[in-house]
């Protein structure tokens, strides 16, 4: 198990166009884990939580700090940890047969986070899910996979 993270201060957004291309690169050669909070306690200054992957995180903020979501908590050369707020959301996909491979190719390659559930990719929702369906069409419009609502 991971040392436990210790943070106080907020990186910058995610959006950040510098961040952003330190977040790609770390996606590609380390970890980027996400730290969930309910809507309610983001005026909450000091609290422990675990990320999505175990990592123990105790935020201690400066009283003028306001968390956001996509708030980049934490950055490393290969680990990064990012503030979402709310549950998780899913995007649920059935490919056909033929589509297993392209689907699963297309989302190993965009670094979408995923989970596997009753013959579906579970694609977790980290932006619009607009953008992932835009990503999807070419794929729909073959019959090779299709959105289960």
């Amino acid at each position: 198990m991971d040392q436990p993270i210790v943070i106080e201060a907020i990186m910058g957004s995610q959006t950040d166009p510098t961040l952003a291309e330190r977040l790609h690169d770390i996606s590609h050669h380390g970890v980027v884990e996400v730290l969930f909070v309910e809507p309610a306690d983001l005026p909450r200054r000091r609290f422990h939580s675990h990320t999505d992957r175990g990592t123990a995180c105790f935020v201690s903020l400066p009283r003028a700090t306001q968390l956001f979501d996509g708030a980049v908590l934490h950055l490393e050369n290969d680990r990064a940890i990012i503030l979402r707020v709310g549950q998780q959301n899913w995007l649920r996909l059935r490919p056909s047969d033929d589509g297993a491979m392209e689907l699963g190719y297309l989302a190993g390659n965009l670094h979408w986070k995923v989970r596997f559930e009753e013959g579906c990719l579970m694609v977790a929702l980290d932006r619009p899910v607009e953008e992932y369906r835009a990503r999807l069409v070419d794929l729909q419009s073959a019959g090779k996979v299709s959105v289960v609502e």
